[in-house]
Parts: structure tokens; C-alpha cells; sequence
């Protein structure tokens, strides 16, 4: 295991950027993920209220605390401002799930001394092995 993804997975806090309230989509089956295996994160959803009985938040800088790490499940023009947003908020690890990446926004959060994951690798892989 990469020392980024390490880094990523012992985090205290998350947020996912692109969470979902249906359950088929990746971005519930990755924050059911994150809760299940007894970790604190937040759901980011700008246009639900409540995933997985969690209330969602539009935006990091909505939540009531700032995550250390962020899994990012969006668009790539969507990717950008999340990390533009994370950034700002001063979030330490970020995991571009597969289908998110963005080069652009990738190297503005590594210049900006964040940990970037974008190399198309899976969080639920690596959340099924523990």
C-alpha cells in the first residue's frame, strides 16, 4: 500500500464529495463504506439533505468540522472546485476516485501541499481488505 493511501486511511475525519442518498450510486457505497468500518465522515451533497440517516452538506466549508481526508467522487469540472474548496478549508489527503480525476486540479492541491490520489485506484478495494 502506497504511504499516501496509508496516510488517507488512517485519517480521523472524511468527507465524500459526490456522496449519494440511492444506494446503487458509487458515492453511497463509498460513504456506507467509510461509516461501516467505524470511521467519522460527512457526506457532501449540495443538492440532498440527508444520506444514510447523516445530514449532507452543500460545500467543506458547511461541515462542523474540517476532514483531514476528502474522497472525491464528481465530474472533473465538478473535482476542481472541491479542491479549490479543500484547499481553502486546509484538508490534508485527497482520493480522486476513479472517473473524478482531474490534472488540472491534481497538481494545484499537490503545489498546495495536499496528498493526492488519483491514480485511479479504488477506496472500496482497500476498505474490503481491512
Amino acid at each position: 500500500m502506497s504511504d499516501a493511501i496509508s496516510l488517507f486511511l488512517s485519517a480521523p475525519t472524511y468527507a465524500v464529495a459526490g456522496a449519494s442518498a440511492r444506494q446503487h450510486k458509487y458515492g453511497n457505497k463509498v460513504f456506507r463504506a467509510l461509516i461501516g468500518s467505524g470511521r467519522t465522515a460527512y457526506p457532501l451533497n449540495p443538492i440532498t439533505e440527508e444520506i444514510e440517516g447523516h445530514q449532507a452538506y452543500p460545500r467543506i466549508q458547511d461541515l462542523p468540522t474540517v476532514p483531514e481526508a476528502v474522497s472525491i467522487i464528481t465530474p472533473p469540472e465538478v473535482t476542481r472546485k472541491v479542491v479549490a474548496d479543500a484547499i481553502d478549508a486546509g484538508v490534508k489527503h485527497l482520493w480522486m476516485q476513479p472517473g473524478a480525476e482531474d490534472d488540472e486540479a491534481s497538481q494545484v492541491a499537490r503545489e498546495a501541499g495536499l496528498t493526492v490520489i488519483d491514480d485511479g485506484s479504488c477506496i472500496l478495494v482497500l476498505l474490503a481488505r481491512e
